[in-house]
């Protein structure tokens, strides 16, 4: 068994969280609205969100079957709104080309819209139990301290995939384990700012640690200030909508006492060229409801 395999799996069978996509029998539909959920929000924010949406669209057909204003709607608070929109129009790619059945192969998953390498392959792995390497951000920081003697992985790269490949024993059982365990171990320990080196179970084979902790240029992309970004703002406008919908709103009336005027209808523009809202008659509305 490959060097990180054997602690990764004792450990993460005692220190795995509880979440509701590693319970048995929670299926390949589930999985795929976690990872499209996961993508850059926090576990305890997603929880809630996701079980709401699962309870209201339990299937891809029942998502498939709604306006994609619903499912905009239904994202509320979780940001990027736009994985909404992919979602839904992946749970209509779903319903037309596969049955209604989430699809197993990796190539399939990837022709879904916005579904990119590391949602495919989780889904491959955590839903189906297939075999592949899967790496996500805490996997690539484990994987650069543990085994390369980095404090903070370099950009995503193909070699990403080969590392994690290289550590994956062939029990096809035992591999699924070893890629939840490395994310695992990134999110809860071996954490980008204040890693638990104490509490790790790589400790004794870390490279990172073997060498006195050297620091390394952090090359990850820094996120903008969301107060006052055209970020809060597309969110100020998209709150408006949900809270209107299905109704459509004047467009003078959305956010109209927002401080910078070219910014509200930039944001406003770039929704509609996002497809996330619609315009007609000079009103606005969440996409796919019928006029009013």
């Amino acid at each position: 068994m490959p060097g990180l395999a054997a602690p990764l799996i004792a450990w993460y069978r005692d220190a795995a969280r509880d979440l509701p996509w590693r319970r048995e029998g929670f299926g390949a539909w589930g999985t795929l609205v976690s990872e499209f959920m996961l993508q850059q929000t926090p576990v305890n924010r997603v929880v809630p969100h996701l079980e709401a949406w699962l309870t209201r669209w339990p299937t891809p057909a029942d998502l498939a079957a709604s306006p994609p204003g619903d499912a905009v709607t239904q994202w509320a608070n979780l940001g990027y709104p736009r994985r909404a929109l992919w979602l839904h129009r992946a749970a209509v790619e779903i319903r037309d080309r596969h049955d209604g059945v989430v699809p197993r192969d990796v190539e399939a998953l990837l022709a879904l819209t916005g579904i990119g390498d590391y949602t495919a392959r989780a889904v491959a792995v955590f839903a189906y139990g297939d075999r592949h390497p899967v790496v996500d951000t805490n996997t690539r920081r484990v994987l650069a301290r543990a085994i390369e003697g980095r404090a903070q992985p370099g950009p995503p790269h193909r070699r990403d995939l080969e590392a994690m490949e290289a550590e994956l024993p062939a029990d096809v059982a035992e591999s699924a384990i070893v890629n939840a365990a490395a994310m695992e171990l990134g999110a809860i320990v071996c954490t980008a700012r204040a890693p638990r080196c104490e509490a790790c179970p790589l400790a004794t084979q870390c490279a990172w640690r073997a060498a006195g902790y050297p620091a390394s240029e952090d090359r990850r992309r820094k996120q903008a200030t969301y107060e006052g970004s055209d970020r809060q703002t597309r969110g100020a406008v998209l709150k408006t909508l949900r809270e209107a919908a299905p109704a459509a709103v004047p467009a003078f009336a959305v956010i109209p006492q927002w401080p910078d005027a070219a910014q509200r209808d930039r944001a406003i523009d770039s929704l509609i060229a996002d497809g996330l809202v619609e315009a007609a008659d000079e009103h606005l509305r969440l996409p796919g409801h019928p006029a009013s």
